[in-house]
């Protein structure tokens, strides 16, 4: 008689312990090839995707929290915390959305956190200066104009809001809603780099947020920007966003259409006679 012991295995092959011999036994987990580009170091880094979000979503959470708390006490910096929630949904979204509806294109690089350029970073940077600066200048009293009748402006002289704050928070959102439903609306057609070539799949897309504004993430942008900085209250940076925000998208437009034009032809030429960009004197 054979003594030799005998085990069962998952998958129901036996596997003979006397002389470690596998009869018919297939691995369990067969090895699967994983692309770089998915590893740590690469462009769509799993790892990285998942940081990012969780570092854009404590920030969000917890500036929020601060702005309520600092709001509620009447103190004029809460508008630093409200700024800093606004950019981690901002660039959040831009991942988000990207992922949703253009998902092939959805990286790292697509929270667009390290790739906006010198200038984004110092732009933001100087608007949190000028808060300061302004706050410390004025010790604490806040020289926001307003258009209310001075009886109701007394009435609610105790809130830390005022009209320019409400405008701002308004074409925050604005702003967003229009970008946001841009990239869905365009799914695979929308990418954050100007296109010189056109893809397969590249469609003009002229419904939606399409049919109000010719470029209507640019359209959601540059009033996003402007409403941070009323919300902000700083009228220095409020004239220096308008200026260098409007000089960008005039270049980036005309760059981009060009572009257009040679993908779409007289398709996109009739669209454009058709629809405005809504951005002050760019047409």
């Amino acid at each position: 008689m054979d003594e030799r012991l005998h085990a069962a295995q998952p998958n129901g092959r036996i596997f003979d312990t006397q002389t470690s011999h596998h009869q018919n036994v297939q691995p369990l987990f067969p090895q699967v090839r994983i692309s770089p580009e998915y590893m740590p170091s690469g462009r769509k880094s799993l790892s990285g995707i998942a940081e990012h979000a969780i570092c854009l979503g404590f920030t969000l959470g917890i500036s929020l929290m601060l702005a309520v708390q600092l709001a509620l006490a009447e103190h004029y910096l809460w508008r630093l915390p409200f700024f800093s929630a606004i950019l981690a949904l901002f660039h959040f979204l831009e991942f988000d959305m990207t992922a949703r509806y253009n998902p092939p294109d959805a990286k790292v690089s697509s929270f667009l956190l390290f790739n906006n350029g010198r200038a984004y970073n110092i732009a933001h940077a100087t608007a949190i200066v000028e808060v300061l600066l302004r706050y410390w200048l004025t010790s604490n009293v806040d020289l926001e104009l307003t258009i209310l009748p001075k009886t109701v402006e007394r009435s609610l002289h105790r809130l830390p809001v005022s009209i320019p704050v409400v405008l701002g928070v308004v074409l925050v959102g604005l702003g967003q809603v229009f970008r946001s439903l841009a990239m869905k609306q365009a799914g695979t057609s929308f990418n954050h780099i100007v296109q010189s070539s056109k893809k397969e799949d590249h469609v003009l897309v002229t419904s939606g947020v399409y049919r109000i504004s010719r470029h209507p993430a640019y359209f959601g942008f540059f009033w996003w920007g402007l409403g941070t900085q009323l919300v902000l209250g700083n009228p220095i940076c409020f004239a220096a966003y308008t200026a260098v925000l409007w000089k960008f998208f005039a270049h980036r437009i005309m760059h981009e259409e060009k572009h257009l034009i040679s993908f779409f032809q007289e398709d996109y030429l009739d669209y454009r006679k058709k629809t405005s960009v809504l951005i002050p004197f760019i047409h």
